[in-house]
This record gives structure tokens, sequence and C-alpha cells, in this order.
């Protein structure tokens, strides 16, 4: 029993630690793939992959103008950055 009780305990906290944030957009308020990434790419970022997250944001995993890897969370509404991993 205590050992199902810890591997409860780890796969919960697991399970958070991956978790991004929650855009709560109505989805035809969303700006258009597209210009989403034509506005990120001027702005420097190099694209590798583009995602909706299970948040329902726009996810991107790329470089940043440094040639830094980076991995940010935007909300798809206004392309304001929300997270940065």
């Amino acid at each position: 029993m205590k050992l199902k009780l810890t591997a409860l305990v780890l796969a919960l906290g697991t399970t958070a630690v991956f978790a991004g944030p929650t855009c709560n957009v109505p989805q035809e308020k969303w700006m258009k793939e597209a210009d989403f990434k034509a506005q990120i790419e001027k702005q420097g970022y190099q694209i590798k992959t583009f995602k909706v997250s299970k948040g329902k944001c726009y996810e991107i995993y790329g470089f940043d103008k440094d040639g830094k890897k980076v991995e940010i969370y935007f909300d798809p509404a206004t392309g304001t950055e929300i997270e940065r991993k």
C-alpha cells in the first residue's frame, strides 16, 4: 500500500512540473497561425516547432535572436508572451 501511494504522489508531481499555462480565449478570437509565426520571426526567433499546447496557448520551441534555445507560451489572441521555460 505504501509503495502504491508513493507511486501516485510521484506521478502527480511529475504531471504538475510539465504543465504549461492555460489560455482562456475563444478560438474565434485567435490570431491566425501564419500571422503569429511571422510576428515572432520578425522579432528574431527561429521556430523549430509550433503547436497549440494542452492549455490552448500557442507554444514554440526554437531559438531566440542570440541563438539560445527557447520554449515559450503565447496568448493566441494577442501574441503576448505568457511563460518562458
